[in-house]
């Protein structure tokens, strides 16, 4: 929806006062893909992108580390790599986390940790906030900005739920029309303990049966990274028609041809991250479609099918997220789970708790005096304390 471009005008801000900025991905795939994205763009300018993820060689990761380290690279892209400890910046000022649900709390307070600056900007992005986001725009400094218009052109993706049969049967048909398509299953390799079907076994079976007269590619983690970044390539080019993959391409990968989304074992995944994976269509101007295909049997994972079928708003599907799971401690690492309290619900009494949150908020600025005697000593050393997570 414009993400990627929201993220380089914020960091072209900060590039042009002197300041460095770093986007943090979760995936060498997308964190490749900004790179090169982000590259593109600033070709024109006077600005030097650095890049850095785990699967670099000791010599390519030095001289990164050097560039970020001495303030040559202005704009730093990476994966987890970026959080280690040998990684300096000179003046970081603005970090910039893409799929904010895909990192925990203490790694983001890392990152707020490798800026000198008390004030740094952060700015957190995701297609499907997580039921902490929610949270913390009641509890906490959080200000959250909403990217609702899909782009022009684009149409809304359709949700289905299918069995095995009547999803190839449906798949086989949009290809046949010119169109690619996206196979994802939870498990890389065979599980004696898990009765799942796993990515690698279901390539070779279907190469050989539902698509033997197509072309069939296979994605998954362990891959090198040029081995994944060549398997990508080649689908873009429409090398392959059917990719099979596991969830490593969940987050930003970008084919405009991919009209169909068949997730096998959909009750076993999270909201967002089913959200996550049905965005990987539905980048053009044609019909798009997401096939769920599963068992579900608890109440949880039929609800999750359900709120999936019926809606295609991120927040709406982070509000049912939090019915579901909760938003975790705010002074804490949990991000799911709800607290209790002695009076009131965070879901029910949402409005309640925001209006009793702005008149803290209105106490603390106008009568300080009266502010500082209701937080006890005791409370004062508990926020102390565990204030640095809230801010995550």
């Amino acid at each position: 929806s414009g993400k990627t471009v929201v993220a380089l005008s914020t960091m072209l801000l900060a590039v042009e006062s002197d300041f460095q900025a770093a986007i943090l991905a979760p995936t060498e795939i997308l964190a490749e893909q900004h790179f090169y994205t982000i590259k593109n763009l600033t070709e024109k300018l006077d600005i030097k992108v650095g890049f850095i993820v785990g699967q670099m060689s000791q010599k390519e990761k030095k001289a990164s580390i050097q560039k970020i380290a001495d303030g040559t690279a202005n704009i730093i892209i990476g994966t987890h790599a970026l959080l280690e400890e040998d990684i300096k910046f000179k003046n970081l000022s603005l970090v910039v986390i893409d799929e904010q649900h895909r990192f925990g709390v203490e790694q983001r307070l890392k990152m707020r940790k490798k800026t000198k600056f008390k004030n740094a900007d952060f700015l957190l992005m995701s297609a499907t906030p997580i039921p902490r986001t929610l949270g913390l725009t009641l509890y906490g400094d959080l200000d959250i900005s909403t990217i609702k218009e899909l782009p022009p052109g684009r149409i809304p993706i359709k949700t289905l739920e299918m069995s095995d049969k009547n999803a190839y049967n449906f798949v086989r048909e949009k290809i046949a029309q010119g169109d690619q398509a996206f196979i994802v299953y939870p498990l890389v390799d065979e599980s004696e303990k898990l009765q799942l079907k796993s990515a690698i076994k279901e390539a070779e079976n279907l190469r050989v049966t539902e698509f033997k007269d197509f072309s069939v590619g296979l994605i998954y983690g362990r891959m090198k990274p040029e081995e994944k970044e060549k398997v990508m390539s080649d689908f873009a080019k429409k090398k392959y028609q059917i990719l099979i993959s596991t969830t490593v391409i969940e987050s930003g990968i970008d084919i405009s041809n991919a009209t169909v989304m068949v997730i096998e074992h959909a009750e076993r995944y999270g909201l967002s991250t089913l959200h996550q994976l049905r965005g990987r269509v539905g980048r053009s101007d044609k019909d798009s479609y997401c096939i769920l295909i599963g068992d579900a049997k608890t109440e949880n994972a039929k609800t999750r099918l359900d709120v999936l079928t019926k809606t295609t708003d991120g927040f709406k599907i982070a509000e049912e997220d939090l019915k579901l799971r909760g938003y975790g401690e705010f002074f804490g690492t949990q991000q799911s789970g709800l607290t209790e309290f002695k009076i009131g619900n965070i879901i029910s009494d949402f409005e309640i708790i925001q209006n009793a949150k702005e008149t803290a908020v209105d106490m603390l600025k106008n009568d300080p005096q009266t502010a500082t005697i209701l937080l006890s000593k005791s409370q004062n050393e508990f926020l102390k304390k565990d204030m640095e997570l809230a801010e995550g």
